[in-house]
């Protein structure tokens, strides 16, 4: 074989080569990219650490089922008024009727609306527990959302049990109106008979907490819990300042903002939730029980 032919021959192989390797596919979902540090992690590592970025802490969005594996003992979930379903009051129409967004919404997340209630155990500890899921429309309070946490905190009450609501939502459902306002009063009043009891109640807020969840069952906790560097807010950053006239901070509305004024007792890393709860939950058992 002449110099040519094997150089030819070479710069064959070396495209063929090229080409096989541009045809790899690679699964989607197998590498998760931080979006604070650009740390390139594998999903499953990630998943392990309760998905907290391990470099920067940065906490990423987490559905209603991962917060169940995360926080409550295994196969301790026991879901509760799992057939309430929302429907159309006032036929409501945005950008496609109402109707049609719940039916993609359960399509979409396999939910029946935007909080999962349930008992468990925390460390053996037994727990009535409201976890909300941002991926419903914004994890909005509509008559469902409103009426299973209300049944929720009555099965509390009845069972004398300690509750627990994850909060994470854009606030009130302004699909459903006056009926989505009126779940606040509904379940500070069942929050109310609860306290009444002598019973524990937490909030845990997470990424964001806004809205009518933060006027009315997120801001009722005996202690109230927030992950770190969550947004917490009633009305939003630029409705304030043009209301105010002033420039608010750079970190206004964020869990350690709140935290220095008073407003929340404790941040938390998602990754020691369980453990923290679990030791508050023990400290108040024994306190009821001597």
């Amino acid at each position: 074989m002449s110099l040519s032919d094997w150089l030819l021959e070479k710069k064959n192989l070396r495209a063929k080569s090229s080409t096989n390797n541009r045809n790899i596919a690679i699964p989607d979902g197998l590498w998760v990219k931080c979006d604070k540090c650009g740390l390139l992690m594998y999903y499953k590592a990630l998943n392990r650490n309760s998905k907290v970025c391990p470099q920067c802490n940065h906490h990423f969005p987490a559905s209603s089922q991962e917060r169940i594996t995360q926080i409550l003992d295994i196969d301790s979930w026991q879901g509760i008024n799992n057939s309430l379903i929302s429907t159309d009051p006032l036929g409501f129409k945005d950008q496609k009727l109402y109707g049609k967004r719940l039916k993609d919404m359960k399509n979409k997340t396999g939910l029946q609306d935007a909080v999962q209630t349930g008992l468990g155990n925390i460390n053996s500890i037994p727990v009535a527990i409201g976890i909300m899921d941002f991926r419903f429309m914004g994890g909005s309070m509509g008559s469902v959302v409103g009426e299973k946490l209300t049944r929720l905190i009555e099965t509390a009450t009845e069972k004398k049990l300690p509750a627990i609501i994850i909060c994470a939502s854009g606030g009130a459902r302004m699909q459903e109106g006056l009926l989505s306002l009126m779940q606040m009063a509904k379940i500070s009043s069942a929050l109310q008979r609860h306290n009444n009891a002598g019973l524990l109640y937490i909030p845990v807020l997470t990424s964001p907490t806004t809205g009518g969840v933060t006027a009315s069952f997120a801001m009722l906790g005996d202690i109230i819990i927030a992950e770190p560097k969550a947004l917490i807010a009633f009305a939003g950053r630029r409705v304030i300042e043009q209301t105010i006239k002033e420039d608010l901070p750079t970190n206004f509305q964020t869990s350690e903002y709140l935290f220095e004024h008073g407003f929340i007792d404790l941040i938390i890393p998602r990754t020691n939730l369980k453990q923290k709860l679990a030791d508050i939950l023990y400290l108040h058992r024994n306190h009821v029980n001597n």
